[in-house]
């Protein structure tokens, strides 16, 4: 299955994400929300910075993929606290994500960057920073040359 997953810009989390410095995706809510149970080992995530340039610049693969109950805040804090050096969350990234009831953390491997390309949104009218697209190439669009 491919993802794509919006990264925050101002933080600069692309960046980290390809020097290595972040690998860990976390993502989290009061309720059960993608992409809660739907990412798996072997999951190709494909990035795009949440600056409407609406380039997908880099893909990784999913390693490990933990799933949280239903937290405290104080354990939901601990959590990302434990896993803050993979995480590398600036601190407005740790306090959007610190203390939700429900936290997704996502390992990911073999990044890199790959030819910039824009993606079909249409089918996607409810816009989240998490988009399961099955197949990449079914968004991809080629420009002709």
């Amino acid at each position: 299955m491919d993802h794509i997953v919006y990264v925050d810009a101002k933080t600069r989390e692309l960046d980290k994400i390809i020097d290595g410095s972040m690998t860990m995706i976390i993502r989290g809510a009061t309720g059960r929300k993608l992409p809660y149970g739907r990412v798996f080992i072997g999951d190709d995530l494909y990035f795009i910075e949440n600056n409407a340039d609406g380039l997908i610049k880099a893909k990784a693969t999913v390693s490990n993929v933990y799933n949280s109950e239903k937290l405290s805040q104080e354990d939901s804090i601990a959590l990302v606290d434990d896993n803050q050096l993979k995480l590398n969350l600036g601190t407005s990234r740790y306090k959007k994500w610190a203390g939700k009831r429900y936290l997704v953390l996502i390992e990911i491997a073999n990044v890199s960057k790959v030819d910039s390309f824009l993606i079909d949104k249409s089918d996607y009218g409810n816009m989240d920073d998490w988009l399961p697209v099955e197949d990449i190439n079914t968004v991809k669009i080629t420009t002709k040359q």
